[in-house]
C-alpha cells in the first residue's frame, strides 16, 4: 500500500487513536491502583505530611498557645524545648509573681521576685505547666525561645461530696447541678474517706490488701471525672490522712497503740488511727494522693493531718514519743514531702487545720502551727465551723451568734501569721445545723455572713461542708446573676 493511498492515511489514524485510547486506559487503571492503595493501606506504611511548625514567638504574651491543662492535640507534631528554658510569670496587670511554679517532666521549678524562671532541660516535647495558688493553670506548647505567661485569677468556691454521696446517683447529680446553676465552680470528692475507703478502682496493692476497696466503690470513676473536666469543674480530693480504720486493721504495726489492750487505739468514733511518726504511713498515702492526680484531680486536700484529739488520749502508744517537739516537725515533713512530689505533678496541696490554729500559739497539741505549716502548702483551710469553736472566741463567749466575727477573725489571724509565704486561705464554712449550743439551723442568713466575713478577711474562695451533701442553694449567687454583671 502506497502512503499516497488514502487507506494508508485511514488506518495510520486508527493506529494512532489506538494508542491514545490505550494510553487513557492505563492512566485510569494506575489512578485506580492508587485509591484503592490509599483507601486500604494500613495508616502507618501512608506518608504523613509534616504538621506546619508554630511561627517564632514575638515579644508579648504568648496566651496564643496557651492550652487548658492537660490537653494534649494528638495529631500535632510538637517541637522540642530548647536546653535552657526561660521565661516569666505575670498576672493579668502583668505585675511579675513570685513563687509559680513551672512543672516538666516530673520536675517543678520555682519563679524567683522578678517572675522569671531559667532551667537547664532535656529536648522535651512535653507541654510546659505554669501554676500559681489563686490562679487557673496554664500549659504552653514547647517553641524556642522566651515563655512570657499572663496567669488568670481563679477564685475556688465548692461544695463536699463524701464517699457515699459521690457513689449516690441522686446525690451526686443534685450537687452537681447545683454547681452548673451557681456560683459554685468546684467539688471536694473523698478519695479516701474518715473509714480509709477508696472512692475509685485503686490499683495499689497495700491498699486492695488491707480492704481500702470499700462498699461504694464507684466503678465509672474516670467517666465521671471527664464529665467533670468538660463542665470545667475544678476538682479537689480530699484525702483523709492519718485516720484509718482499714490500714490500722490490717497493718497494726502501723497503728497508733492502745496501752491497756494492745490493740489499735481508737477514738470516740470507733475507728482507728495510723501512727503519724512512721513514714509507711507517709508512703501510703502519698501512693494514694499520686494516684488520684492521675486520675485528674487539679488539688489534693489532706484532712486529718494531725494527732488525735478525741479518745483515751493517754493510752494512745506512738513508736516515738508524743510531745510539742516531736509532733509539730512530724507533720510539718509530711507537707513538705506531699508538696514536693505532688507539685512535681502539676497539683495543688492543700491541708484541713482546726480553727482555733489562728489563736492558738502553740501546735493545739495535734501537730498544726500556721507558721510550720503554710510554707508547705499551696493552700490552708481552716475549719470555720462557728459550731466547733466550744469555747468562743475573744470577746465572742457563743460563736453561733456571731458567725461573721468567727470567720472573719480566724482568716484574717491566718493570712497575718502565714505572710512570709505564698499560701492562701480558702476555708470551710458551715452549712448545717449547730451541734454544740442551741442547735439552731444555719441557714441563708448564717451561709451569706459566713461568706462576706471570708471575702473581708481576704480568704480567696470557700467550701461548703454539709456531712449529708444537702447544701441552701438560696445563699449561692445563681449563674445567670452573676453573668448580668
Amino acid at each position: 500500500m502506497s502512503k499516497n493511498d488514502p487507506m494508508f492515511h485511514e488506518l495510520t489514524r486508527w493506529r494512532r487513536q489506538d494508542l491514545i485510547d490505550a494510553g487513557y486506559a492505563l492512566l485510569l487503571l494506575l489512578l485506580a491502583i492508587a485509591t484503592g492503595y490509599l483507601i486500604l493501606a494500613p495508616s502507618d506504611l501512608r506518608a504523613t505530611p509534616l504538621a506546619r511548625p508554630l511561627p517564632e514567638p514575638r515579644p508579648g504574651l504568648v496566651t496564643d498557645r496557651l492550652t487548658p491543662t492537660g490537653h494534649v492535640e494528638p495529631t500535632r507534631t510538637r517541637r522540642s524545648w530548647p536546653r535552657t528554658v526561660t521565661g516569666k510569670v505575670l498576672d493579668s496587670h502583668r505585675q511579675p509573681l513570685e513563687g509559680a511554679g513551672i512543672v516538666l517532666d516530673g520536675k517543678e521549678y520555682l519563679t524567683g521576685p522578678d517572675g522569671t524562671f531559667k532551667f537547664e532541660g532535656s529536648a522535651s516535647r512535653t507541654p510546659l505547666l505554669v501554676k500559681m495558688p489563686g490562679f487557673e493553670k496554664a500549659t504552653v506548647e514547647p517553641h524556642r525561645g522566651a515563655v512570657e505567661v499572663v496567669l488568670r485569677p481563679q477564685v475556688i468556691k465548692a461544695a463536699y461530696l463524701t464517699y457515699y454521696g459521690v457513689s449516690d446517683r441522686v446525690i451526686r447529680n443534685r450537687v452537681l447541678d447545683l454547681v452548673g446553676g451557681t456560683e459554685l465552680n468546684a467539688v471536694v470528692i473523698d478519695v479516701k474517706g474518715d473509714r480509709g475507703w477508696i472512692v475509685y478502682p485503686t490499683e495499689i496493692p497495700e491498699a486492695l490488701a488491707a480492704g481500702a476497696q470499700g462498699p461504694a466503690t464507684l466503678r465509672d470513676f474516670d467517666a465521671f471525672m471527664s464529665d467533670l473536666k468538660s463542665r470545667g469543674v475544678y476538682t479537689i480530693g480530699r484525702i483523709v490522712t492519718f485516720k484509718d480504720n482499714a490500714l490500722a486493721n490490717h497493718r497494726r504495726d502501723l497503728a497508733v497503740i492502745d496501752t491497756r489492750t494492745g490493740q489499735p487505739w481508737m477514738d470516740n468514733e470507733k475507728l482507728a488511727w495510723l501512727d503519724p511518726f512512721r513514714e509507711e504511713v507517709w508512703d501510703y498515702n502519698l501512693a494514694i494522693a499520686r494516684e488520684a492526680v492521675r486520675r485528674g484531680f487539679d488539688e489534693i486536700q489532706f484532712d486529718y493531718v494531725r494527732f488525735p484529739t478525741d479518745g483515751r488520749l493517754a493510752a494512745a502508744q506512738y513508736s516515738k514519743p508524743n510531745s510539742k517537739e516531736t509532733r509539730l516537725p512530724t507533720i510539718a515533713a509530711f507537707l513538705a514531702r506531699a508538696r514536693r512530689e505532688l507539685g512535681a505533678m502539676g497539683a495543688f496541696v492543700a491541708a484541713d487545720v482546726f480553727g482555733y490554729t489562728a489563736f492558738n500559739g502553740n501546735d493545739t497539741d495535734i501537730g498544726q502551727r500556721i507558721e510550720e505549716l503554710t510554707p508547705h502548702l499551696d493552700y490552708i483551710s481552716p475549719m470555720v465551723y462557728p459550731s466547733g469553736y466550744q469555747r468562743g472566741i475573744p470577746n465572742y463567749r457563743n460563736p453561733v451568734e456571731h458567725p461573721y466575727e468567727v470567720v472573719f477573725e480566724t482568716v484574717r489571724l491566718i493570712l497575718k501569721r502565714s505572710g512570709h509565704t505564698r499560701v492562701r486561705v480558702r476555708p470551710w464554712l458551715q452549712d448545717f445545723r449547730d451541734y454544740a449550743f442551741d442547735h439552731r439551723p444555719f441557714g441563708v442568713p448564717e451561709i451569706l455572713a459566713q461568706i462576706k466575713a471570708a471575702d473581708d478577711g481576704g480568704a480567696l474562695g470557700w467550701m461548703l461542708w454539709n456531712p449529708r451533701n444537702d447544701y441552701t442553694s438560696a445563699a449561692l449567687r445563681q449563674k445567670e446573676g452573676l453573668a448580668a454583671k
